[in-house]
């Protein structure tokens, strides 16, 4: 009888192989699939920082074959005759302004929400989350009129306003969860050796809640920087234009003067910022998206 019992507990190696099988099956099927989408994404970039380096003839006539020489005049004329480098300078003004905006507004209405009890504090939580369904591009009229009766069009630092506030209600979602979860013994030390709420928050909370202000900084520089509809919308000089809008054009323009190397230059020094920054920051990324989902 026991040995009955101990045979039936421990299957035997026979009947491991079929389960060892389909483990192995699925994973290499997982595997070529993960592979295939790798080579979905990384192919197109890779096309793209080829082509930049053709000449007009050999996008046209070669556009799979690699460059018969490296055309280094592409950069040049996208610097030069498209003016990506202005564009890329009105963008990164845009989302220094927009970053240092969203910190100001986030963090501190994060540390309220989060650690202290007041009334009406859930009402107000439950207004920001709201904000998490209205897109900018929604309500995109209505501001469009506003902005234009208090004179706030074609201006940089109102569209950073608007970059900033448009993202706030996710900021404050992301950073509440780790507000939450700091023990509240590090507030209590902060205030009996002096501290106030904004010498706590800077100097004790803020450090402790890097993981996530690193994630949040890091999605909203991807929204900003490729954002395209409230640009085009809320910006009307050509001096002031955004990469984005200053892509679209330069695509417009490109198509009728053949000059696809350049246009294709233009593509790969936009791409590089975003590579940069996600390349340093992946880590961080990485870890900040770990602990958000295990504190929430």
């Amino acid at each position: 009888m026991a040995q009955i019992q101990t045979s039936a507990a421990f299957p035997s190696p026979r009947e491991h192989r079929p389960v060892k099988a389909a483990v192995i099956v699925r994973n290499g099927l997982l595997r070529i699939l993960l592979v295939i989408q790798a080579l979905a994404v990384a192919y197109p970039l890779l096309w793209n920082v080829m082509a930049s380096f053709k000449t007009n003839e050999e996008v046209m006539e070669s556009p799979w074959s690699l460059p018969k020489s490296l055309q280094w005049d592409n950069y040049v004329r996208a610097f030069t005759t498209a003016k990506i480098g202005d564009y890329m300078l009105n963008s990164v003004l845009v989302v220094v302004l927009s970053m240092i905006m969203l910190i100001i507004m986030a963090v501190p209405t994060a540390y309220v929400l989060g650690r202290m009890r007041f009334r009406g504090q859930k009402l107000i939580s439950n207004l920001y989350m709201a904000g998490l369904f209205i897109g900018g591009v929604y309500i995109i009229v209505p501001l469009f009129i506003l902005m234009n009766d208090l004179h706030m069009l074609d201006n940089r630092f109102w569209l950073s306003a608007v970059y900033a506030t448009g993202t706030l209600s996710f900021s404050i979602y992301l950073l509440t969860g780790f507000m939450k979860s700091i023990p509240a013994d590090f507030e209590e030390a902060a205030m009996i050796d002096g501290c106030g709420y904004f010498s706590t928050l800077f100097r004790i909370i803020m450090p402790m809640v890097r993981p996530g202000i690193i994630t949040m900084v890091v999605f909203s520089f991807f929204d900003f920087w490729n954002e395209y509809v409230l640009a085009m919308t809320l910006v009307t000089s050509d001096a002031k234009k955004t990469i984005p809008i200053g892509l679209s054009n330069l695509m417009q323009i490109q198509q009728f003067a053949t000059d696809w190397g350049s246009l294709f230059a233009g593509l790969v020094i936009v791409l590089v910022p975003t590579v940069v920054i996600y390349t340093l920051l992946q880590k961080k990324l990485t870890e900040g998206l770990m602990l958000g989902g295990v504190k929430g």
